[in-house]
């Protein structure tokens, strides 16, 4: 069985999957490679992280967030459909905002009500840079793909409503002192899940072929790696065994 760029298998002879069976691989993926599952994530849900831990997660996390409009722009620039071009830049207005305060507004006020300064967290001079290269790396995934694949790398949406409804829960109950940074994931209790609808059914109508579905399937669990990645950077630098990087500058809370 011969192999196509970035060593995806080539299924010319598989079967084409239904949109059901599609959605039922990609839930398969999700299960398996989500990052909702990341002992990281779950020290957080379980109320087990510090406040420097938590700190330390809402200062990296930004520099992700910040990236996705400039993600979501690329993925635009890709599509000579102006349908598809007016539906998707919702994504970048949703982040950026408009009228009204985007996501990574949001995400800032989640960091000042965590304790850190704005403009000390848009530098992303303390990042890790095991942060910085994985973000970068979807960046790169985004911009070296096909639209298909750019599209479907967007997929972990899919699975994000119920992690952000658990955050919510989560934070609140354990992490009282963010109750004013909460904004971010009430927005996105009602965006993920449009966003997923609609790239799920791009990807699910463009991969008319076995080896289409194929890359469809990789694109997201790369996309899952890379999110699985930065965790292990928070994890490893952080919690345990808690060994920083020797880069000046990198973020270091306070002892508690």
């Amino acid at each position: 069985m011969g192999r196509t760029r970035d060593n995806a298998v080539d299924h010319t002879d598989a079967v084409l999957l239904s949109k059901a069976e599609l959605r039922q691989r990609l839930q398969q993926v999700g299960e398996a490679m989500y990052h909702y599952q990341h002992p990281f994530h779950l020290r957080m849900h379980a109320g087990q992280l510090t406040r420097g831990q938590m700190q330390a997660w809402v200062l990296n996390r930004y520099y992700y967030q910040s990236r996705i409009p400039i993600k979501d722009a690329i993925i635009l620039s890709k599509s000579e459909d102006v349908a598809f071009r007016r539906a998707w830049r919702k994504r970048i207005i949703d982040h950026d905002g408009d009228s009204g305060v985007g996501g990574i507004e949001k995400w800032l006020q989640l960091a000042e009500a965590a304790g850190l300064d704005r403009n000390y967290v848009i530098s992303t001079q303390a990042i890790l840079p095991g942060i910085r290269y994985a973000v970068d790396a979807y960046i790169d995934l985004v911009t070296n793909s096909t639209l298909l694949e750019a599209v479907s790398s967007s997929l972990t949406e899919l699975f994000a409503g119920q992690l952000i409804a658990l955050r919510m829960d989560a934070l609140a109950k354990h992490y009282p002192w963010l109750q004013n940074g909460l904004a971010y994931f009430q927005g996105r209790l009602t965006q993920a899940p449009e966003d997923a609808a609609f790239a799920f059914d791009y990807s699910a109508e463009h991969a008319d072929t076995p080896y289409l579905q194929s890359l469809v399937v990789r694109s997201l669990e790369r996309k899952c790696a890379l999110l699985w990645a930065q965790l292990d950077a928070l994890q490893y630098c952080y919690v345990e065994p808690g060994a920083l990087p020797p880069q000046p500058g990198v973020f270091r809370p306070e002892a508690s």
